[in-house]
């Protein structure tokens, strides 16, 4: 295995660099304003994007970052820093809201494989901010995982795990303690050779904690939590780190600052999606409507009715308010082409790219 492979160069991101047989491919490990840490094939390097991708790029959010496997014009800066010419098509990406930007994305990191949702048993317990997570990660395209840390200053924590389980449905469910080393090895078997993970949560929650124990030592700054129970964000940048075991993971900034504005609600609240194709009618509010499927399940102590309104707040928050299933998956494929010029041109533009690849 060459040293990209072990940084995550699977076969669908070897092929696609195959379209610029005369650049050099690598992985960004980290950024310090407009320059790169690079991982290639022959060792790291520091990197910064070309003048023309720079003056052509219209969008924020296609600019490098943490994650992205980029085609560079060589594997060294022996010569000053290499240049960066294409960022490869991302598998998955986490966004957000960018500053003072209307209506623009910033993606915060790239190309990870599962995202580890970190909710402490103390009180930072809260049941709804974690539907707002798992929505955001599952919209990102990786796959989703809960983790519980702090057990040890937690009294109930069988009661909160059952408490969990129906709100993250059809993801799997961790629970450690920073007591407990052993507890730790179980997020193992999501960090094998070549795969990326991201740890995200709110400040304080034993992040940095977690990584420091895969890592073996420390390697990030860790803080406790303020007497008003907040935790104070010890992360400064974001950077791909890898672990001793083979696995990569990335720590990124509190979850405030990422948005809801395209969460995946379908997967996040499938329990509800499905109630909701039972209703009577189609356009069904689940308000007052005879036949209501979503009202007689929460009559029915089947479904609580705080997670039904947590479902309606995220939709509103992620501008789906008043749409069904159908609809959302329709406004999101709209959002997601928007660039290409609508659904059409984008066919056209991967045919062409089909096309070069032969």
């Amino acid at each position: 295995m060459n040293t990209l492979e072990k940084y995550g160069a699977s076969e669908r991101f070897l092929t696609e660099a195959t379209l610029y047989p005369c650049l050099t491919m690598g992985r960004i490990l980290s950024q310090y304003r407009d320059l790169y840490r690079v991982v290639g094939a022959d060792g790291e390097f520091l990197a910064e994007v070309s003048g023309k991708f720079r003056h052509e790029t219209k969008h924020i959010s296609d600019f490098p970052v943490v994650g992205d496997f980029v085609m560079t014009d060589r594997g060294d800066d022996i010569s000053g820093n290499a240049i960066i010419h294409h960022v490869l098509t991302r598998k998955s990406a986490f966004a957000r809201s960018a500053a003072g930007q209307t209506n623009e994305v910033q993606v915060v990191a790239a190309n990870i494989d599962t995202v580890f949702i970190c909710m402490s048993l103390n009180n930072d317990y809260n049941l709804s901010r974690l539907e707002r997570y798992l929505s955001i990660a599952w919209d990102s395209r990786a796959t989703p995982v809960v983790i519980l840390t702090k057990s040890d200053l937690c009294t109930d924590a069988e009661q909160k795990l059952l408490e969990v389980s129906p709100a993250a449905v059809g993801v799997d469910i961790i629970t450690t303690s920073s007591l407990d080393e052993g507890s730790v090895k179980l997020l193992l078997p999501y960090l094998k050779e070549g795969r990326t993970a991201s740890f995200i949560g709110s400040s304080g929650v034993g992040k940095s904690t977690l990584i420091n124990l895969l890592a073996g030592h420390e390697l990030l700054s860790t803080s406790g939590i303020r007497k008003d129970d907040r935790g104070r964000h010890t992360t400064t940048r974001r950077e791909l780190i890898l672990l001793p075991q083979g696995g990569m993971v990335i720590d990124t900034p509190g979850m405030r600052e990422l948005g809801v504005d395209s969460a995946d609600l379908g997967k996040s609240f499938s329990d509800i999606d499905g109630l909701s194709k039972k209703c009577r009618f189609r356009d069904c509010t689940h308000k007052s409507e005879p036949g209501c499927a979503v009202r007689q399940a929460i009559e029915a102590g089947e479904l609580d009715e705080r997670r039904f309104q947590n479902y309606l707040k995220l939709k509103k928050e992620a501008r789906y308010d008043g749409l069904t299933s159908k609809q959302i998956e329709t406004e999101k494929i709209n959002e997601m082409f928007r660039a290409f010029g609508g659904m059409k041109n984008a066919r056209k533009f991967i045919k062409e790219k089909e096309k070069r690849k032969y």
